[in-house]
């Protein structure tokens, strides 16, 4: 098969990693990818938020397979064109995409199905908003209602706080996304997320994960798009994932199919447990980055199996081989992220490092300039490691991370800490 995957992230990165482990896969692009990838796929120049752009280079190189990495791809149409075009591909419907894109559409599709979440309310002013919020008091959450690359979320403590998300939210600072908001009960307990391959009818539990959203140690400071994860997620036990697929995954989609956008792709939900029970905090359509890193080195070539029966609706009858393993990825990011940050900073120490089915370093934002790797972006790096036991991948991760001379950068100590 020749196959095509889209996005430039660690989270690419790691699926092209383990595509490219199946005998299946004879030719495989990543669009537009980054230099990282160059050793397990080609890399290719093209607008990925263009369908006729997509469409024209997988006629030109026959492309059999196409795996949508990122959403904003998604939530353009990208997918839709391309079944319109015949070619088959991994990712939903911009319909089916509004579960990510649209945070109000998604508590509009608990609403009609009764899957369990936070109380909610949505405004597309800041004035009523902001009586809302003084109203019901803190701690409460804000969340811009559209994508805003996991930075749209603010898990207010203070009312001051929350009024200040408001401010940010329509002052501009998510651009569109945050033209309306959603502003939800704060919800205690922990956090973990859970992967489900769907076909729009069929659902099959493919992983387990819990991320690190904070940027600082004991998870202070400001949300990020993730700053290290691991998998499996041991408080999500086999008895609250078989309730999360019966009382929430299952019945959205089936509300999804009876609207007629039925959803396939990896549905990923972020749950609260407290007590034995779940409650969804929200959805995303595509895989997480760095949840991806972790899930891609247990799955191995048994993902692109996965992928494939979900694409042509064949999940019924597929199963996932569960290994007795552990993975955990570390995050290193350019200081000052999740703010103000410096790019071409260079990074040493990453040629000759090792990489097996065991520890491998993932690139996210990297560039390559007479012959030296630079930093050309927030997150940059993911330093991944998989172990008979959490504590073994935990210390081949961070052997890998601090192996890597970069000055310019930074990475939390603490990942894994609650499973630890």
């Amino acid at each position: 098969m020749n196959i095509l995957i889209l996005g430039s992230g660690g989270r690419e990165h790691a699926l092209a990693w383990a595509v490219r482990q199946n005998p299946k896969c004879d030719r495989l692009f990543v669009a537009p990818g980054n230099p990282g990838m160059a050793a397990v796929a080609r890399l290719a120049e093209l607008d990925i938020l263009s369908g006729a752009a997509v469409i024209g280079f997988c006629e030109e190189n026959a492309i059999d397979l196409v795996i949508v990495g990122p959403e904003a791809p998604l939530a353009a149409g990208v997918a839709d064109d391309l079944r319109s075009a015949g070619i088959l591909v991994f990712g939903p419907s911009a319909a089916a995409a509004r579960l990510e894109a649209s945070k109000g559409f998604t508590k509009e599709i608990c609403d009609a199905c009764n899957a369990p979440t936070a109380a909610w309310a949505r405004f597309d002013a800041a004035g009523p908003a902001r009586d809302y919020i003084r109203a019901k008091g803190a701690p409460i959450v804000v969340k811009a209602d559209g994508l805003a690359a996991g930075k749209g979320v603010t898990v207010a403590m203070t009312e001051d706080e929350a009024l200040s998300a408001i401010d940010d939210a329509f002052g501009g600072t998510f651009g569109d996304a945050g033209a309306e908001v959603v502003i939800e009960e704060f919800m205690s307990g922990e956090e973990a997320s859970f992967f489900i391959l769907c076909d729009g009818t069929d659902c099959l539990p493919i992983g387990t994960a819990q991320d690190h959203k904070r940027v600082g140690e004991g998870d202070t400071g400001p949300n990020t798009g993730g700053m290290g994860a691991y998998s499996p997620a041991p408080v999500l036990t086999q008895a609250i994932q078989d309730r999360v697929m019966a009382e929430i995954v299952q019945p959205t989609v089936a509300e999804m199919a009876r609207r007629g956008t039925p959803f396939q792709g990896i549905l990923y939900a972020g749950l609260m447990i407290e007590d034995g029970h779940a409650r969804l905090v929200e959805y995303n359509v595509r895989f997480g980055d760095p949840e991806c890193q972790v899930l891609m080195m247990r799955l191995g070539a048994q993902a692109l199996d996965l992928i494939l029966a979900c694409a042509e609706g064949r999940l019924a009858e597929a199963a996932v081989t569960w290994a007795e393993d552990h993975a955990l990825t570390v995050v290193l990011a350019a200081r000052g992220y999740p703010g103000t940050y410096q790019k071409g900073t260079e990074i040493g120490g990453l040629d000759g490092l090792p990489e097996d089915s065991t520890r491998i370093v993932f690139h996210a934002g990297t560039a390559r300039q007479d012959g030296k790797w630079l930093a050309n972006g927030g997150r940059v790096l993911t330093a991944t490691g998989r172990g008979a036991t959490l504590a073994e991948a935990h210390e081949r991760a961070y052997a890998l991370a601090d192996a890597i001379d970069w000055p310019g950068g930074f990475y939390r100590r603490d990942i894994g800490w609650r499973a630890l």
